[in-house]
């Protein structure tokens, strides 16, 4: 039997391709579409395999701020934490279970198992990109070019390397998708199933994915009403529910601490400074590189959902579009964060892959040329933020000399300077710490003035001590886990009444109060190569008294 090739026909007014069996010639090479998934398997596995080889042997960065947080959670399991639910705290912990060891005796720390899961997300993502383009669009070749296309964004890269609450989180969000996507292809109740599932497990890793159903119910009532008539959708929102009951649970017995901590970030309690609009924007260009951006927003556009519009293609740009646009309209509430809304860009990027498709079929030389550049500044980009040491000596030659008032201006251009200087940081304190217990007889309690420095003390100083946060009693932060934790020296004052604590941050006179007496600062800078990247005062202070002024639960700026 002769084999066949599978010809490609356009659709034009639906943006998608059909398949056309016809009879192949002799000694025809394979089709395209048949190398394609083979193709997209090279690239993730090879993505993720440079990946976890960086992790493992070549990473420079120590734990962000919000990483070293998670990892505190994660020796602390529970049904959900203060600001977020309990899925990023239990896959650090699993990993660091399993591949902590290992970890230890290849790098030294537990760094590289904390952000192993993140690699393995990566992994699963760059996969749910080549389903959603290659069944959407009919096409096996626009899955690999999802996949290429992604792999090169530098907010893809980001994710891959940094354990955060996102990576499990667009994970579950993209595989719901597919799975919403068989179903409704399929009729088939386990594709609501599936998806039903995905949804609970990712409301416990990030709460915005309680959007999911509400995407697929626009979605349906646009194009598929009778859905609502068979158990499908109901399904979902039951499961998407379902995720949200150990939050519920954990935070009627902590005061709704979440609730009040995310009224205050999405501007329900806290002043709106009028900036958050143009923050979002330029944020999101600086994420996609203004061409994907471009492409994104023309997308939205060219495969916007019209009478007899592709389901699957429809089905992308409902969970996309609306998604970003109600994002950008809660910048005009308060500021957020920039990556607010990147479950818009799960079917976003398929959607401007597609349409960067058509236009180098329609204008060649300006998209190819718009594209080479942007790849290109992305690579520049990706290099930049994986291995930033060669570069910061120019760094700080743009951003200026040091200042009384700005000491560490490569900051303000150098993002992964927040991952700097800790394990200096560290040795330094243990250095402190020891003197301390051979003068006292005792260990010190060691503190930080904000949320996000007890996480990195206790990771990486010697012996990972319990770190505690007194932000709030010093009137320079807001609430955090390491309130809720109990005994802490602002709530259980009595647990730690004579004690001498090392503290780290600037106190003011609330704190300093608080002691019988306080040692001068030593001040820790972490300058590699002559640049000041970071630095900290530590301080020692011997007989604690207990806080004076502690602002009372319930303040609503606090959270």
């Amino acid at each position: 039997m002769p084999s066949t090739l599978t010809r490609m026909t356009p659709l034009r007014h639906l943006g998608v391709f059909v398949r056309a069996r016809v009879p192949a010639p002799a000694g025809a090479t394979p089709a395209p579409g048949r190398r394609a998934p083979a193709l997209a398997l090279l690239v993730g596995a090879a993505s993720t395999a440079a990946t976890v080889a960086y992790l493992w042997l070549l990473s420079p960065h120590a734990l962000s701020a919000d990483e070293a947080h998670y990892w505190d959670w994660s020796r602390n399991l529970d049904w959900s934490y203060y600001s977020k639910g309990p899925l990023v705290a239990w896959l650090v912990r699993a990993s660091c279970e399993v591949f902590g060891p290992l970890s230890v005796a290849a790098t030294g720390d537990l760094t590289a198992a904390v952000r192993l899961p993140a690699a393995a997300c990566h992994a699963a993502l760059l996969a749910a990109w080549y389903v959603l383009a290659a069944r959407a669009f009919r096409s096996p070749a626009l899955g690999v070019g999802a996949v290429l296309a992604a792999a090169a964004l530098p907010l893809v890269r980001a994710g891959a390397v940094l354990m955060t609450i996102d990576p499990p989180f667009l994970v579950c969000w993209a595989w719901a998708l597919v799975c919403v996507a068989r179903a409704v292809e399929t009729g088939r109740t386990r594709w609501w199933a599936a998806a039903a599932a995905l949804c609970g497990l990712g409301v416990l890793a990030k709460y915005t994915m309680a959007l999911f159903p509400v995407a697929v119910a626009a979605f349906l009532l646009a194009h598929h009403r009778g859905e609502f008539r068979r158990p499908g959708f109901w399904l979902l929102a039951t499961g998407t529910a379902a995720g949200w009951v150990p939050v519920l649970a954990w935070n009627a017995a902590n005061d709704w601490v979440t609730f009040r901590h995310v009224s205050g970030q999405v501007g329900v309690q806290g002043p709106n400074t009028g900036s958050g609009v143009l923050k979002f924007f330029i944020g999101q260009l600086g994420m996609l590189f203004a061409f994907w951006m471009f492409a994104f927003a023309a997308a939205g556009w060219r495969f916007r959902p019209v009478r007899g519009a592709d389901p699957a293609v429809a089905l992308l740009w409902w969970a996309s579009v609306p998604v970003w646009l109600f994002f950008g309209a809660a910048s005009f509430v308060k500021s957020g964060q920039a990556n607010w809304p990147a479950p818009a860009y799960v079917g976003g990027i398929v959607l401007a892959v597609a349409w960067t498709r058509e236009q180098l079929a329609a204008r060649p030389r300006l998209t190819t040329a718009c594209l080479g550049t942007t790849t290109l500044l992305a690579v520049a980009a990706i290099a930049a933020q994986h291995f930033p040491g060669p570069l910061r000596p120019a760094v700080a030659a743009v951003s200026g000399p040091p200042t009384e008032a700005e000491p560490f201006p490569v900051r303000r251009i150098d993002l992964t300077a927040r991952m700097a200087g800790w394990r200096e940081l560290a040795t330094e304190i243990d250095g402190v710490r020891a003197r301390v217990r051979t003068e006292t007889g005792s260990d010190p309690v060691l503190a930080g003035t904000h949320w996000t420095l007890p996480g990195e003390l206790g990771f990486y100083c010697a012996g990972h001590p319990r770190a505690y946060a007194i932000g709030v009693a010093n009137r320079s932060d807001r609430y955090s886990q390491y309130d809720v934790w109990r005994p802490n020296p602002a709530a259980d004052a009595q647990v730690f009444l004579g004690r001498t604590f090392v503290i780290v941050g600037d106190i003011g006179s609330d704190v300093a109060a608080a002691f019988e007496w306080v040692e001068p600062p030593v001040q820790v800078v972490f300058a590699p190569d002559g640049v000041p990247v970071a630095g900290w005062a530590v301080w020692v202070c011997h007989g604690f008294r207990g806080f004076a002024r502690v602002a009372p639960p319930g303040a609503g700026p606090l959270y």
